[in-house]
């Protein structure tokens, strides 16, 4: 039986009189990459930040790795949301003054990490990913590409249930964008790794297990 990572049921979202998704319910399981798609305004980013549990649900329940996150209160989610689930922006975000090595390490020292062992993993995952030249690297030295995989390394430093993209390739030029397509697919190989992507980009939507296409708030089929 496949193991589900990620359950949503019966999402609702609403900003004052703004309806923004209307009863969404999905899942996804161990090891699939699933992208999201649908027209701007669509409400696909929103999903997303309430799958990410960086924003709650008006309605309905979201379950990440079993947890029913909705229940839990700031803190508690705060720390789950550091140990379980992974971010990769369009924008890296990452901190300009520290090294790659060091923004890499960031969130396995707010999970309580030990300097050498987050250091340690963060160093195998950036060599893994084809950084090892670039662990010393502050962001501004390094290109787009490499900018959003040391993003992703970031992503899977605490070894998270599933990683959450929000238009990881938007900012990339094509070569670049289907070498981080294709590592997203090279990770769930070797790390059995859960990807949910936000993307505008028909080449990702097509080679991902599912698509599920969003329109004024509602999943079509």
């Amino acid at each position: 039986m496949e193991k589900k990572i990620l359950e949503v049921n019966g999402v609702s979202r609403r900003f004052g009189e703004l309806t923004v998704l209307k009863s969404v319910s999905m899942s996804v399981s161990k090891g699939e990459v699933v992208t999201i798609t649908g027209p701007s305004g669509a409400g696909k980013s929103t999903l997303l930040h309430i799958l990410g549990t960086l924003d709650r649900p008006t309605e309905g329940e979201v379950r990440v790795g079993g947890e029913l996150v909705n229940q839990l209160n700031d803190a508690r989610l705060s720390a789950f949301r550091n140990k379980h689930i992974g971010f990769v922006f369009q924008f890296h975000h990452l901190l300009p003054e520290f090294t790659s090595l060091e923004n890499v390490c960031i969130p396995a020292f707010i999970a309580g990490e030990s300097r050498d062992k987050a250091q340690r993993r963060a160093e195998e995952l950036l060599v893994k990913l084809g950084l090892g030249q670039r662990l010393h690297h502050k962001p501004s030295e390094l290109s787009g590409g490499e900018q959003q995989r040391v993003a992703v390394v970031r992503a899977l430093i605490n070894n998270p249930d599933i990683v959450l993209a929000d238009e990881p390739s938007g900012n990339l030029d094509t070569n670049a964008a289907n070498q981080l397509h294709q590592l997203f697919f090279d990770l769930r190989s070797s790390m059995e790794q859960t990807f949910v992507i936000v993307t505008h980009n028909p080449d990702l939507a097509t080679q991902a297990d599912r698509t599920i296409h969003l329109t004024d708030g509602r999943v079509v089929e």
